[in-house]
Formats: structure tokens, sequence, C-alpha cells
């Protein structure tokens, strides 16, 4: 939920609220949106599935959500939604988690058919958001966005300073509750502050009495007067077992898991890199 702005604290920043009903901030040459719509109607997820090519998809799409970040100058845009998470989840496909309840979870009509599970029910995702050029620059089409792997690192340190937060929102992009049999959460978060934006993009799961995964990409940016904006991504893939932890003294009770910010620091990192973002350009 988004907090409420402060006018003096706005100003003193050179920052202004988006007009015209939309939620947001202009500020330091970012335009910077967030939208949550409700969930996608029928007719809808019957297009997805379409465009997709799938039948499968989870019980709650927030597909009209949207986070997006526009840098005017370069007209650089960074945006995070359901169909473009959904699309990596589809072409990266995981192996369904192996749990004996699982087959019981996803049967649409014929309950005493055995239902094979071929399709990461999870609905796992690589998503790191979508980035573009903004199509009403006329350097659009000569353009090309691309993240390549770096040393630098987001300064943590700096982001615990005691500054003031001038906008903060989370959007909801997709839910699934496994049959009351764990969460499978995709959502993005954004706070402004005067020296810059951050943002953290989580896919949370949670399989009962198996598997925890999660799936963080942090985005940060420092407000400077240039024509490119330095952004820096990093991303963080966690999972374990409850067996595993279990073993290393933490809880094997379901109700101990609730908060994917508590389990983080318990669970192994299986991959993690820090990327920049560039730009090409070829007149």
């Amino acid at each position: 939920m988004e907090l409420e702005i402060d006018e003096k604290e706005l100003k003193a920043a050179g920052a202004e609220p988006l007009t015209n009903g939309r939620l947001g901030l202009r500020i330091r040459g970012w335009e910077i949106e967030s939208s949550n719509r409700p969930i996608l109607t029928s007719p809808e997820l019957l297009l997805w599935e379409e465009r997709l090519k799938t039948s499968h998809l989870p019980e709650m799409v927030f597909g009209n959500s949207v986070l997006s970040l526009t840098h005017l100058a370069s007209g650089t845009k960074i945006s995070f939604n359901a169909f473009d998470a959904l699309a990596g989840w589809k072409a990266e496909a995981l192996p369904p988690v192996e749990v004996p309840a699982a087959a019981k979870w996803k049967f649409r009509s014929k309950p005493f058919e055995q239902v094979i599970l071929d399709y990461d029910y999870t609905f796992t995702t690589p998503y790191g958001g979508s980035e573009m050029i903004d199509t009403n620059s006329k350097k659009a089409a000569a353009c090309n966005l691309y993240w390549e792997d770096c040393e630098e690192k987001i300064d943590v340190a700096a982001l615990t300073s005691k500054e003031p937060i001038l906008f903060y929102d989370e959007v909801v992009l997709y839910e699934d509750e496994l049959a009351d049999s764990g969460v499978s959460l995709l959502t993005v978060k954004v706070r402004i502050m005067p020296s810059g934006w951050f943002l953290l993009l989580r896919y949370w799961l949670r399989v009962d009495g198996a598997l925890m995964r999660l799936r963080d990409t942090r985005m940060h940016c420092v407000f400077k007067e240039q024509s490119f904006p330095v952004i820096l991504r990093e991303s963080c893939w966690k999972e374990g077992t409850f067996n595993a932890l279990a073993a290393k003294g933490y809880p094997a009770d379901t109700a101990a898991y609730n908060d994917p910010s508590v389990i983080s620091s318990r669970l192994p990192v299986i991959k993690h890199n820090t990327q920049k973002l560039k730009l090409d350009y070829n007149p």
C-alpha cells in the first residue's frame, strides 16, 4: 500500500505526483507509476492461455497491474507485468516439484482419472523485468537495451540510511495457493527516495512439507543528471527442502515459514549475479 505523500518533502526533492488519477511520481527526469488492478476475467484468461500456448495459469492473475519506470531523456522504460513473467515461466519449463499429493491438486474436471503433472505447476519464473526504449522516442528503432554482468554491487548500506520515502507501493502480479497446500506468489515493491529509486521483484514458493524457493531481483538507480541512467540489477535464486532445513535444526512446521524475508537467510543460494543496464545506439 502506498505511503501518504508529504508535499513539503516532495517539493524539497524536486518531485511531483502524477496527474489524471495515476499513482506515482515524476522526479529527477524519471516518471514512475504503479497500477493495481483486479484479476483477469474468464474471457481474458482464455485469451492469455491462447497467447501463451498453455491451459494452465495461476489461480489469480493480475494481468492489468503493472509497475513502470521511465527515464524521460533517453526513453528507457523498465516495467513489470504478469504476462512477461508467465512467458518466462513457460519458456524455462522447470520440472514439477515431486510431492505425493501434487497430482490431486490440479485436476480440472475428471477427478477419477489419473492426472500426470507434466508442467511446472508452481509457476516459477526467471523473470527480472521488461526493458525497452519508449516507442514515443525517436531513437527507439536504433537502440538496443541489454543487461551486462558487472562487478559492481548495489549499495545496501546507502539504502538503510534515514532518508525520507517519497513514494512506496507493492504490485501483485500473480498468486496461486496450490490447492491450500502452499503458496506461489510474484510481487514487485518500489520505493522512491530523494537520492534514487529501489525495487524488489520477488517470486516466493512454499510447497508445504516439500520445498521453499525464492527468486529475488533487486534494482537500484541513483538520480544523476545524465543522458542514460546507471541501473544495477542483482538476481538471487535460493531454495531448500523442509527436510534439509529440519536437519539444520530449523522448525519442520509449515506455520514457521509464512514470511519469505525471514526464510531468506536460511535457504542456500543456487545462483547469484549482478548486472548493469547497457544501451547500444546504431543510427
